[in-house]
């Protein structure tokens, strides 16, 4: 390193020590202010990754869908229109099966009808999937919901079709209760009326409480014996890696319109507005504490900065009187508000890891949106945020001193050694 930008460094240094108050607590605001943009930064990392989690694993959907086209629009008035035929769904699934980094495709089946306990009849929403497969993608999570039991009771089985489960709110109101047998009904594609037996091998929440009385998770198989079918209404596809969903979703729209298929497939975000309500929120409210932070960065130095410019009117006239140029006023008032940055952004680098660790050591719980039992908290490190929050603060801090340093460079010589 050259020595005589060593010499400045000492120099700045020795300009903020002697001054020592006002950099202490410049220093503070920054340093709060670093890690005030981290730790949330961190906490919103966090929300993130897990309502993903909890979409794609956990609910076991997915990254990518296949549905006929139609199916989300003109299909929310009769959907058995736009249903996926067995003929179709063999094609779709020989596709995936050459396309190696498709994961698992499973099918799925919702389906609408009334579910009675032999005195009382109510409403229900039923899920239907292949129990294995839907499994299998939930051991898939890396996160906090992959050890996680969403539900009281034994696991649904492939090969038991009429082990369902229930919301609890729809077992309550049913009066009945793990183990207890119920009765569905709903018309089949065809239009008649087929009811079939259950037995409850399950009960969970979900995280909407407007359906915690409605819903019903059911084997692929028993959603198509009840609706007498061998169709689906919609595939779910698991990557092996996130960052392929764009060119795989475009690998299967060059497959199906080859092979004269009409479906459309739709990404985990377009299938998630609530994950993208919640991150439009977070992103608006991290806007607002950035901007308090640049205004409690720029005040703080500005202020520190003026003041030592004041105190220091006849030191600059002196150096001035020695030869320095004013650009090197400048850059000696811009070093000095660099390393204010840079000393503030270490000591907030200090409060982010002191607060991660606290947080580690007394693992708080709670209870996030879209899941219904308490997780732990955690607030993620993330050294993308940390590196560029530092540049940016230090940057910050160089640039806007030349707002005092401007002042002090072109202070008339005489006038300023003569300073009082």
């Amino acid at each position: 390193m050259n020595s005589k930008f060593i010499v400045w460094i000492k120099f700045a240094m020795a300009n903020l020590l002697r001054n020592g108050r006002r950099s202490f607590y410049t220093i503070i605001a920054i340093a709060i202010g670093y890690a005030a943009v981290n730790i949330f930064g961190g906490f919103t990392s966090y929300i993130f990754t897990n309502l993903k989690d909890s979409f794609i694993y956990s609910h076991a959907n997915g990254h990518l869908t296949i549905f006929k086209k139609g199916f989300l629009t003109e299909g929310r008035i009769d959907p058995t229109k736009y249903l996926i035929t067995s003929q179709e769904y063999a094609l779709i699934d020989d596709i995936c099966a050459k396309i190696p980094q498709i994961l698992i495709a499973t099918p799925q089946m919702q389906i609408t009808g009334l579910i009675s306990n032999g005195e009382v009849s109510t409403v229900f929403i039923g899920s239907g999937r292949v129990p294995s497969q839907t499994q299998e993608i939930q051991r898939q999570a890396t996160g906090i919901g992959g050890n996680l039991k969403l539900h009281n009771g034994k696991a649904l089985q492939d090969d038991i079709p009429y082990g369902v489960g229930l919301t609890n709110g729809l077992a309550e109101k049913l009066n009945i209760d793990i183990g207890s047998d119920a009765v569905v009904m709903s018309p089949t594609v065809d239009g008649r009326i087929n009811a079939l037996d259950v037995e409850v091998f399950q009960r969970y929440d979900v995280p909407v409480e407007e359906l915690n009385d409605k819903v019903m998770r059911l084997p692929l198989k028993f959603a198509q014996s009840l609706y007498d079918t061998k169709s689906i209404d919609r595939l779910s596809l698991l990557l092996t890696d996130e960052k392929l969903i764009t060119p795989i979703k475009k690998l299967l729209q060059t497959a199906f319109k080859k092979n004269k298929l009409e479906m459309e497939v739709k990404t985990w975000k377009e299938l998630s507005p609530f994950y993208r309500k919640v991150k439009d929120m977070f992103d608006i409210i991290f806007i607002f504490i950035f901007i308090i932070v640049f205004i409690i960065v720029v005040t703080s130095v500005v202020n520190t900065l003026s003041m030592s410019v004041i105190e220091r009117t006849r030191e600059i006239g002196t150096l001035r009187a020695l030869g320095l140029k004013r650009k090197g006023i400048i850059g000696l008032f811009a070093m000095e508000s660099g390393m204010l940055g840079l000393v503030g952004s270490f000591f907030g680098i200090l409060i982010t890891i002191l607060n991660w660790l606290l947080i580690k050591l007394f693992e708080p719980q709670w209870m996030p949106p879209n899941y219904v039992i308490k997780i732990p908290l955690e607030i993620f490190m993330v050294p993308v945020y940390m590196y560029w929050t530092l540049l940016f603060l230090v940057l910050l801090s160089s640039i806007i001193s030349i707002i005092p340093a401007k002042k002090a460079a072109y202070k008339n010589i005489v006038d300023a050694l003569g300073h009082t």
